[in-house]
């Protein structure tokens, strides 16, 4: 199997392609992590005709280090810490709670921004495919699963285009099942498996999050 993909596009009509059957057959709920992570759950709501929506998470990123991840919250006040990071780097509690006020501003803001006065979807219940364009540390999802967890989905699949090998057993206890199309054992990052790996919008979430809507039969 070819080893890259062109862009979001070709990576969710792939991953869709990857999934069980048998969702076809079930309430699904696709919940894409914004902003990357939409236009793959897109393709994927598009392939299993289910409502997408979107999990809003926030990093937390290491004090001058902020493409490290010392964590992440989630929507319903979810909170990781990866406590092994954060004790290497000498992140005080201050700082700590300066970082999560910052980010949770910004989450808010980002719900607001995509789904405006739409509410959220109902998720007790249902069957949920959490989507992202790749997983690397698993910071970001695993704050989104607490978050999910909390609202009784009656099962959680998370379904990536590309992930380490281990991936899956980062969230052991988390997810029922974990589909990833490209497992490679060179990981470094999500973008080098990708041609194409533009950052995506808040214009182009709320575009792929209309159609859908439209799209998705009655």
């Amino acid at each position: 199997m070819n080893g890259h993909f062109t862009d979001r596009s070709d990576a969710g009509a792939r991953l869709a392609r990857a999934l069980p059957d048998d969702l076809h057959h079930e309430d699904v709920l696709v919940l894409a992590l914004p902003r990357g992570g939409v236009p793959i759950g897109y393709a994927v709501a598009k392939a299993l005709d289910a409502e997408l929506d979107v999990l809003v998470v926030r990093k937390l990123g290491v004090p001058d280090f902020p493409e490290l991840a010392l964590g992440a919250i989630g929507s319903g006040d979810a909170l990781y810490i990866n406590d092994r990071i954060r004790s290497l780097y000498h992140v005080s509690a201050a700082d700590l709670d300066r970082i999560i006020e910052k980010e949770r501003a910004e989450l808010r803001r980002r719900e607001q921004s995509y789904r405006g006065t739409r509410p959220p979807p109902r998720i007790q219940g249902r069957t949920v495919v959490v989507v992202d364009d790749g997983m690397a540390t698993g910071a970001s999802m695993r704050a989104a699963l607490l978050a999910l967890r909390a609202s009784k989905p009656a099962r959680i699949l998370v379904a990536v285009p590309v992930a380490p090998p281990n991936a899956g057993e980062t969230l052991t206890g988390l997810a029922d099942a974990f589909v990833s199309v490209l497992a490679p054992r060179d990981f470094s990052a999500v973008g080098q498996f990708y041609d194409h790996f533009d950052q995506t919008g808040d214009d182009e979430v709320r575009r792929l999050l209309a159609r859908s809507q439209k799209e998705v039969a009655p």
